[in-house]
Order: structure tokens, then sequence, then C-alpha cells
């Protein structure tokens, strides 16, 4: 092949492996989501009060650290597309069988592995996205990337409108079986990370190297379960604080659902823009004060156009700061761990905030939805600032041995 032939092909390679990453976290979040728009409809199913079925999204965070450790491992092993293939047939697959459980214990057990399997996408992912990318526009991919999660909860909100007051709750968790069609395409239009090849190496050596950086790890996990204070308090329950406090209709809420998810799509990929060219902790710290001003609009506004507005300013903030995390962990994790050191940490966080949206259920039913999201929203907030300035920052450092 010729220079500008191999240079298209890599270019491509590169928009490929994005598009695999942004589509595998967006379609995992899609079937996250499904629940928080019928929580009441799998409540009244299955003979529950919400704080039950909230439970299941509780227990699927909490094992979320288990598919890191597996789909990590692989990533790190074999390489960064077999386990992403595998990962997302088996989350698809689950999805599906949601959609069939007969009772409560069932829909709980396949939730519980639901989280699992979720818990591995996202770090072989990112990894495998972000090392095939060019490291000078790998903040504004990694807003992309990351906002395949808030894509997905558009697509949840989307489905909510159309699929759900035709066809029930039980279809939208068997829409949530499309995403087994990305292993097609990862298997024919991606190709292997090069700092995979570089970096891969020894076992002896491998395990020596994740005992060396505990100390950076202990602070990852601290970081993210910061930030999942942040995002799962802002987004897990507000569909259901819409319908119980606000008294807004399945239909309404899925509109206002959407446009939160639009600005919060914008606010990942130009948060994301901006931090590769003034670092990615000051701009994570921008985004988190900009959500701290938000929160009056978005919990207590008095009218639906000012609290359309909060919603839009919250998310925009939410997920700018979320935007940067791939790029941010990825950066700090050493080469040879990045399979699995980021998405662990990730999980982690995942777990140790995983009683976050039972807590605002259990509250909210005492209380209001309203004192309990806005109490908790603020106190992550500020949590997660200071945690932010706190850590370290390798902005724009090469992936590769050759420092290309």
């Amino acid at each position: 092949m010729t220079d500008a032939a191999t240079s298209a092909a890599e270019r491509a390679n590169q928009r490929n492996a994005v598009l695999a990453g942004f589509l595998g976290w967006m379609l995992d979040a899609f079937d996250f989501f499904v629940l928080t728009y019928v929580i009441n409809d799998v409540a009244k199913a299955f003979g529950k009060d919400r704080p039950a079925i909230a439970l299941t999204l509780t227990l699927a965070m909490m094992m979320r650290p288990i598919g890191a450790i597996i789909f990590g491992l692989m990533a790190d092993r074999y390489g960064r597309r077999l386990p992403l293939m595998i990962n997302v047939c088996l989350f698809a697959l689950i999805s599906v069988l949601s959609g069939l459980a007969p009772n409560y214990a069932t829909f709980l057990v396949l939730r519980m592995l639901f989280g699992a399997a979720m818990g591995g996408e996202w770090g072989v992912g990112a990894s495998l996205a972000l090392e095939s990318a060019p490291a000078k526009w790998r903040g504004v991919l990694s807003g992309l990337l990351q906002e395949g999660y808030a894509a997905g909860n558009l697509l949840a909100a989307i489905a909510y409108r159309t699929v759900y007051p035709h066809f029930g709750w039980r279809a939208m968790f068997f829409v949530g079986g499309l995403p087994a069609l990305l292993a097609i395409f990862i298997r024919f239009k991606v190709k292997e990370s090069p700092a995979w090849h570089e970096h891969k190496t020894d076992w002896p050596t491998y395990k020596k190297a994740l005992f060396s950086h505990r100390r950076l790890f202990g602070y990852l996990v601290i970081l993210m379960t910061s930030m999942m204070f942040v995002s799962h308090g802002t987004q897990d329950l507000y569909p259901t604080f819409l319908q119980q406090q606000r008294h807004y209709t399945p239909r309404e809420t899925a509109d206002i659902a959407m446009l939160t998810m639009a600005g919060a799509i914008l606010g990942g990929i130009i948060f994301g823009y901006i931090s590769d060219r003034i670092g990615r902790k000051k701009t994570m710290i921008s985004a988190v004060s900009l959500c701290m001003v938000s929160i009056p609009l978005w919990i207590a506004a008095p009218t639906t156009p000012l609290l359309i507005t909060g919603g839009v300013l919250m998310q925009f903030g939410v997920q700018g700061a979320w935007g940067i995390v791939p790029a941010h962990l990825n950066e700090l994790a050493p080469g040879m761990l990045r399979g699995f050191f980021p998405g662990f940490a990730y999980q982690l966080g995942a777990m140790f905030s995983a009683s976050i949206t039972y807590i605002e259920a259990l509250v909210g039913e005492y209380f209001t939805y309203s004192q309990s999201m806005s109490i908790i929203a603020a106190s992550a907030l500020v949590l997660s600032a200071i945690m932010i300035a706190l850590g370290p920052e390798k902005h724009g450092v090469s992936f590769r041995k050759d420092g290309k």
C-alpha cells in the first residue's frame, strides 16, 4: 500500500474504533436507563413498591466491578476487540431476558447479571477508542465517547415516548437486544489497538505493575465514586421526580428527558474540546461549578420552561465533566494496564455509589424528591470538585512507546 492509502486506512480505523466505543456505551446505557423510565410499571407488574425496583438499579451498579475485572483482564491479555464483542452480545441477551422475566426474583437476578456485563464495556471500549485516536483530539473524542451514555438515555426516552405507549414496559427491554449487531461491526471494521501490542507483557510483570500503582488507583476510585454520585444522583430518579412530584405525563417526561440529554451530549463534546486546550482538571472543575449554580432551576423552577432550562444546564455540566473522564483516566493509567486499570476504578466507583438511587427513592417517599435530590446533588458536586483539584494530570501524554 502507498503511504497515502495506509494513512487513509489508519484514519478509517480510528473512526471505526471511536464509533464502536461510542455505540457500545450508548447501547449499554440504553439498556440501563430503560428501567428508570418504567419503575412504576415494573413495580405494579411484580407487586412491589418503587424502592424495591430501584434496588435492582443499585444492585446492578454494585455488580459492575465484577465485569470490569473479567473483561479488563481479558482486554490486557488478549486484546480489546474480542472482549468487547463478547460483552455487547452478553448485555443484549440479558436485556431481552429481563423483558421476559416472570417475577421479581428473576428480574432482580437478571439485572445483577446485566450490571456485571455493563461493567465490562466502558474500560474496554474506552481503551480501544482512545488508543486508536490522535492525542491532539483525545479530549473531544473522549467527550463524544462518554456521551454515548447520554445518547443511551436519550434513546431510552425516545423508546418510552414511542414504544412504551403501544407495547408496554416489556417491549422496552426487547429493544435492548439490538446491540448484538454491534459485534458484527467490531469484527469486520475495527483493528486491534497498536498500543496494546506494544505494551502487552507477561503475567508476573503485569501483576507487579498492578500493585506498584495502588495509590494512584485508590485516588481514581474515590474520584469515580464522587463523580458517580453526581451523574446517578441527577439522572436516575429524575423521570420519577417529574411524574411523582411535578405530575408530568409519561409523554411530557420523555420530552423533558430528551431535551436534557441533548444538552448533555453537547456538554460532553464542548467541554472535551476545551480540555484539549486548557487541560483536564480546570475544565472538569468549570463544568462541575456550572452544575452547582444550576440546582435551583433544575429541581425547583416554578414553570416548565425554566425547569427545562435548569435540566439542560445541569446535564450540560454533568456530562461536560464526565466527557473528560475517559481521556483523563486513560492518560493516567500505565500502558500495560490500560484495559483493566481505568475500567475497574470506574466500576468500583459505581459500586461504592450504588446506594444513591435507593437512598434518593427512599427519602423521596418520606419527604419530597426535590429535597432529596438537591441535597445529595449539591454534596456530590462539592466533593467531586475537591477530588478533581487534588489529583494528578497527564494531559496529552502519548500512549505509544515511541511517543507518537
